[in-house]
């Protein structure tokens, strides 16, 4: 039972993991100071809201007599919070690690797509008749 835990720490995959929280972390405190040091004041130019907290809010009468709000400008800000975090993610960290895999990797000469395995399968059975006399 300790071994497996063990194999599992050590395991490369965790420690990534591991990484890519701690740097998801740092990522999105710099992206919510984005949003509110410049999204926001951009949102209260078009709606008249100070952030998207405020904004696009819908008041409409519930079943038992009071109000239900409405906070559209909330969801907008949480979609846009998660595709600035994506957009930082992908443009600083996958892309540029998948063109280091591509310059890394070893080309290989024989790239080209050899015989499919039918192909290969009619060669043999040429090659068993020839030897066969059929």
């Amino acid at each position: 039972m300790i071994n497996g835990f063990k194999e599992f720490i050590l395991r490369g995959n965790v420690i990534d993991l591991a990484v890519a929280v701690v740097i998801g972390a740092a990522f999105t405190s710099i992206v919510n100071v984005l949003v509110d040091a410049l999204i926001n004041p951009l949102i209260g130019l078009f709606f008249q809201a100070g952030s998207l907290d405020e904004a696009l809010l819908v008041t409409v009468p519930n079943l038992v007599g009071g109000e239900s709000t409405f906070s559209f400008g909330l969801i907008i800000g949480a979609v846009i919070n998660f595709l600035a975090v994506a957009a930082v993610v992908y443009f600083a960290f996958v892309l540029p690690m998948n063109k280091l895999k591509e310059r890394t990797q070893p080309v290989d000469a024989g790239d080209e797509a050899g015989p499919s395995e039918q192909e290969l399968l009619v060669q043999i059975r040429d090659l068993l008749q020839a030897k066969n006399g059929i």
